[in-house]
C-alpha cells in the first residue's frame, strides 16, 4: 500500500478538538455508492449444520441476517452520533457460507451530499451480529471480524477499491475475504431473496444470472488479498 505522509484531516473534529457534525450545506448531492464486508467464523461443525439446514432453533439464519442488515443501514444516523441521515436509494445484503464461516457483503447507494460508507458498514455489522444472535445457543466460540469497507465511489475523495476486492457490479454477492475458506471447499451458498445475482450492463439494463452457473464459471473460490 502506498504511504501518504500527509497527516489526515479528521473532519469530525473542530479546531478545538471537539466532536462536531460536518456542515455539508454547500455540497451538491451526487451519486454515492459503498460496499462493505463482515466475516463471522462459526466453526466447522456449526457451519456444516447451517449449510445442511439453513436454520437453527431461532429460524432461518441467513435470511434474518440479510433483513437485519437492511434495517440496520436505515438506522445508521440513529446509531452513529455524527452521521447525517441519508435518503438511501437501495441497500443490498448478501450472506454466503464458505468453509467454517459466513461471509457478508453489503452495498448502499444514495444521491446525497455525503458518502454512504457508514450505511454499508452498519449493514454489514448488524447482519454479522444477527448471525451471532441466531447461532449463539449452538456455540459460544463464534468470532466476528474483520468488518471493513471494500469500495466507495462518489464525492470529493473519488473512487476507492480495497486491494483484492472485485469492483462494483462484478459478481456482487460473491464476497472477497482476506482469510478465505479452506482449500477444496465447495462453491459458496449465496443467499438472496431471489437466489439470483444482478449484474448491471453498460446499457443500463439489468439481467439475472443463475447463481450456480455464475459461481461455477471460475468465481467460486474466495480470493486472497
Amino acid at each position: 500500500f502506498a504511504c501518504d505522509m500527509k497527516e489526515p484531516l479528521l473532519s469530525h473534529l473542530d479546531k478545538a478538538g471537539r466532536a462536531r457534525m460536518v456542515d455539508v450545506t454547500a455540497k451538491l448531492p451526487t451519486a454515492r455508492m459503498a460496499r462493505a464486508e463482515a466475516v463471522v467464523i462459526l466453526g466447522r461443525a456449526l457451519a456444516a449444520r447451517l449449510r445442511r439446514t439453513g436454520a437453527l432453533s431461532k429460524g432461518n439464519v441467513l435470511e434474518t441476517a440479510r433483513l437485519a442488515g437492511i434495517q440496520g443501514a436505515k438506522q445508521t444516523a440513529n446509531l452513529i452520533p455524527l452521521c447525517h441521515p441519508l435518503p438511501l436509494d437501495v441497500v443490498e445484503v448478501h450472506a454466503t457460507i464458505v468453509g467454517d464461516r459466513v461471509l457478508i457483503e453489503t452495498m448502499a447507494r444514495a444521491r446525497a451530499a455525503t458518502g454512504v460508507e457508514m450505511e454499508a458498514l452498519t449493514a454489514a455489522s448488524v447482519a454479522a451480529l444477527t448471525v451471532y444472535d441466531m447461532c449463539k445457543a449452538a456455540s459460544k466460540n463464534i468470532v466476528i471480524g474483520p468488518i471493513r469497507l471494500l469500495e466507495k465511489s462518489g464525492g470529493r475523495s473519488g473512487h476507492f477499491l480495497r486491494k483484492g476486492a472485485s469492483a462494483s457490479g462484478q459478481n456482487f454477492g460473491h464476497v472477497w475475504a482476506a482469510d478465505p475458506s479452506p482449500a477444496g471447499c465447495v462453491a459458496p451458498q449465496l443467499h438472496t431473496s431471489s437466489m439470483r445475482l444482478r449484474r448491471a450492463l453498460p446499457s443500463g439494463r439489468l439481467v439475472h444470472r443463475n447463481m450456480t452457473a455464475l459461481l461455477t464459471g471460475g468465481t467460486s473460490r474466495a480470493r486472497k488479498g
